[in-house]
């Protein structure tokens, strides 16, 4: 028996299992997580809108149990390519096919002062506690800060600001409170490229939101923001969007070297024989300065491509599968949502367009959590 394992729970290793079990009935899989549940990174901003629990969110991965793939809730400490086996916590596994799906690990420590100063937006600990604050704030300076690029879910910083400004005129505070953005990149989106940022940056300037391009930062300290250019910002609380790296098993495995992500192309295909890898923990370039965004809608496409090459590949036929670069993202604000539509690898270059907030966007991003969870889990 062919033996899959999947190493990440995540929208990459959910699309890549069930792809794979609904086409080869016969195969083992097996998905790898060190967490023993799936919640989709936008819930987190439903967390501190005040609409959602974390408890109410969470769906068990065991859950995959009853497709017939089976589920290891462990680390993944190790990965041997010669001898092609996976290590966790308490096992060793074996496989034919290995997919890399471990996503992204934070490093607000990078940051001198960040820990001690500052709200991690996609920290799910932290989500309750910014609810509290703001639901708390009568008036003074909010500030949100990306300390690096890239970055996972590129809209959601904005979407944050959107909806955090929205909750503060829901409270009759909202005039008495500055809200400024901060950014390394000069523009909001430079992925989805200059139109489309700046549509995000009049949306933003329309709900008196404030952005701050070129902005580096080196030092944040109890009340200021210190930047490279040596200027400096203050503020009464601070949302930050942490550094980010790879899981310290992909550097000691050699699929990436340190600080950075692993390399693919459309293939998905890594250096080493049988693997696999998608999601945030690659880096798959379209232009000399243009990534394929940091984004679960990505991941779900490129889980898909991957398991259609090794259906493919099992059942000895030819594939011309790869990952199509095609998805979006939603940009919520109050009770409504835009939605950025982008087609990476479109010819000559890629296509990107922003649609206005709508409330039927805001009914499509629901369902597009609810219609994954009832697909995957």
């Amino acid at each position: 028996m062919q033996k899959i394992l999947i190493l990440g729970g995540g929208f990459g290793g959910l699309a890549a299992a069930n792809e794979l079990r609904s086409n080869l009935p016969d195969v083992s899989i097996t998905v790898v997580d060190k967490k023993d549940y799936f919640m989709m990174d936008l819930v987190k901003l439903w967390i501190i809108k005040g609409v959602r629990t974390f408890e109410k969110s969470k769906k068990p991965l065991h859950n995959i149990a009853k497709k017939g793939i089976e589920f290891v809730n462990e680390s993944v400490t190790g990965i041997d390519f010669a001898a092609k086996k996976v290590k966790t916590t308490t096992k060793e596994l074996s496989y034919d096919y290995l997919i890399v799906a471990l996503g992204v690990e934070f490093a607000p420590d990078k940051i001198s002062g960040l820990p001690e100063n500052g709200y991690v937006l996609y920290d799910l600990e932290h989500g309750p506690k910014i609810r509290e604050k703001i639901t708390q704030m009568k008036s003074g300076k909010l500030g949100f800060v990306i300390t690096g690029m890239p970055y996972k879910c590129p809209p959601a910083p904005f979407e944050a600001a959107l909806i955090i400004g929205s909750m503060l005129k829901e409270q009759g505070v909202r005039d008495n409170i500055e809200i400024d953005f901060y950014s390394p990149a000069p523009i909001t989106l430079p992925a989805a490229g200059p139109d489309v940022s700046n549509q995000l940056l009049q949306m933003l300037q329309k709900e008196n939101i404030r952005f701050h391009g070129n902005k580096k930062i080196i030092l944040i300290g109890k009340n200021s923001i210190q930047f490279e250019d040596d200027s400096s910002a203050p503020f009464d609380v601070l949302i930050a969007i942490p550094p980010h790296k790879a899981p310290k098993v992909v550097y000691e495995s050699g699929l990436a070297q340190e600080g950075g992500y692993i390399p693919v192309k459309r293939d998905c295909k890594t250096a080493f024989d049988s693997v696999y890898a998608i999601g945030d923990v690659t880096t798959m370039m379209v232009t000399g300065t243009i990534a394929v965004p940091k984004a679960g809608i990505f991941a779900e496409g490129e889980g898909i491509a991957v398991a259609r090459d090794i259906i493919s590949k099992i059942r000895q036929k030819e594939n011309s599968n790869i990952f199509d670069g095609k998805g979006g993202c939603f940009v919520e604000m109050g009770n409504t949502a835009g939605y950025v539509y982008v087609d990476m690898f479109a010819s000559p270059n890629p296509i990107t367009r922003l649609d206005e907030p709508a409330p039927e966007h805001m009914i499509e991003k629901e369902n597009f959590e609810q219609e994954r969870i009832a697909k995957w889990l």
